[in-house]
């Protein structure tokens, strides 16, 4: 395949194969119960196919939709263990992996951005791709220094894709809440659709990139790499080789799963702090650990702006949630617009909502585990619980969309590696308004 897509019914048709597959393999399923075949090896059929075929039409797809299931990659540790097999493999995938697009059009790509004696910057480039971004393609280089580098190119016809891709997936939704219960699908695309813009110039992720590199340049625990040159569709930065998340997901020891959590976590805390910028890009295929310890970082096309830091609001909230103080807790969320405008709310269902959303703040080191994340889902997404109906009562500010979808997908890539953090330490010296001990 060439370039992404562009024939917007192309790309629709594709998209509506989603939801039209699953119900015919419902139907199916339901023609095979009544013939008495096994019901648990009917619905593992019916998930496995039904997340291949997820896997198959995001990633030809690239673009939006290709963004949007790396988005809800990180959500796997949240679905049902019987379901989450098949979807865990397709949905990872989509972290790294989608058909490439040929030389010929990666040539084309480099000689419009960075000049037709490109070839002259490089010793060496390889035309295989190593790997896969979601509106782009990563090669691996040498650059004429000597230094080896890693090559991000966009897709031709990215842009256009992207804009019509978020514009149909919004139809989906409900096709994709499904898969993952608990979370937010539609503020989630919404929160896509509005940095779309942003992250079609390269050079807006660059110069994140590069505010990150020489804040952590030296850094004890964090490697960012440093830019090397960019352009509005090609940013070259410096090759960082390293263990990936993904493969510590899947066969990491105790040790590797640990140190990825606690290096994770210090990093998701301190950076906007250290920054200004949260990195807003929680994926696995985005950090590696390195064979020096570190934390690799990449993929900073996407970022929050914090000059200030992380809002006081979220640590107060956890600091009144911890010492059981409702009355406080209800009065700060409706001085916040965390509650629905004039919406009747009691004080101590608050708190009970969000006191899981506290758990790792409630011991010196917290066990994130899938069946944690699972039993949140399910306590939020039950129609029949009080839980349920205080989460219709509450509000997410959009200034705090951003900030939470990331700190939600952090955590389930925390669930995703099972690891135990001290995450109250991290918590405390990092996030505004929990405590007052001052932060080094």
């Amino acid at each position: 395949m060439a370039d992404i897509p562009r024939r917007a019914a192309h790309r629709t048709a594709k998209l509506a194969s989603l939801p039209l597959g699953v119900a015919g393999r419902l139907a199916a399923g339901w023609g095979k119960r009544l013939t008495g075949q096994n019901p648990a090896e009917i619905s593992a059929d019916l998930s496995a196919k039904t997340a291949e075929q997820l896997f198959a039409v995001l990633g030809q797809l690239k673009g939006g939709a290709m963004k949007f299931g790396q988005a809800l990659s990180v959500f796997e540790a949240a679905v049902p263990d019987e379901m989450a097999g098949p979807y865990r493999e397709a949905l990872t995938k989509l972290q790294s992996a989608a058909p490439p697009m040929p030389a010929s059009s990666v040539h084309r790509v480099l000689d419009e951005q960075l000049g037709r004696a490109w070839r002259k910057r490089f010793a060496e480039f390889d035309d295989t791709p190593a790997a896969a971004a979601s509106i782009g393609q990563v090669h691996r280089a040498t650059w004429h220094d000597g230094r080896e580098v890693a090559v991000k190119v966009q897709y031709p016809g990215a842009d256009e894709a992207l804009r019509s891709d978020l514009r149909q997936l919004m139809r989906f939704s409900r096709l994709f809440q499904s898969l993952a219960p608990g979370a937010e699908v539609k503020p989630l695309l919404a929160e896509l659709q509005d940095r779309m813009v942003e992250e079609l110039d390269y050079r807006t992720e660059a110069d994140n990139q590069r505010a990150f590199a020489r804040v952590f340049h030296g850094d004890d625990d964090v490697r960012v790499p440093a830019v090397v040159a960019s352009a509005p569709k090609v940013v070259v930065t410096e090759w960082v080789t390293g263990k990936p998340y993904a493969r510590i997901i899947a066969d990491g020891d105790r040790a590797e799963r640990d140190a990825a959590g606690r290096l994770l976590a210090e990093f998701h805390y301190s950076a906007p702090a250290r920054v200004g910028l949260l990195h807003a890009d929680p994926h696995p295929g985005n950090f590696m650990l390195l064979p020096d310890g570190k934390l690799g970082v990449i993929d900073f096309g996407a970022v929050s702006r914090l000059p200030d830091g992380l809002p006081a609001t979220f640590g107060r909230m956890i600091r009144l949630a911890l010492e059981d103080r409702p009355a406080e807790l209800l009065d700060l969320l409706r001085a916040e617009r965390f509650v629905q405008g004039d919406r009747e709310i009691q004080a101590e269902d608050v708190l009970a909502y969000l006191a899981p959303f506290v758990d790792p703040a409630r011991t010196p080191t917290f066990h994130f585990t899938r069946r944690w994340l699972q039993r949140q889902a399910e306590r939020v997404g039950d129609l029949r619980s009080p839980d349920f109906r205080t989460g219709r009562s509450l509000n997410l500010p959009p200034d705090y969309l951003l900030i939470h979808r990331v700190t939600l997908g952090a955590t389930g890539i925390l669930c995703q590696l099972d690891a135990e953090v001290g995450a109250r330490d991290i918590i405390a010296r990092w996030q505004p308004g929990f405590s007052d001990r001052p932060r080094r």
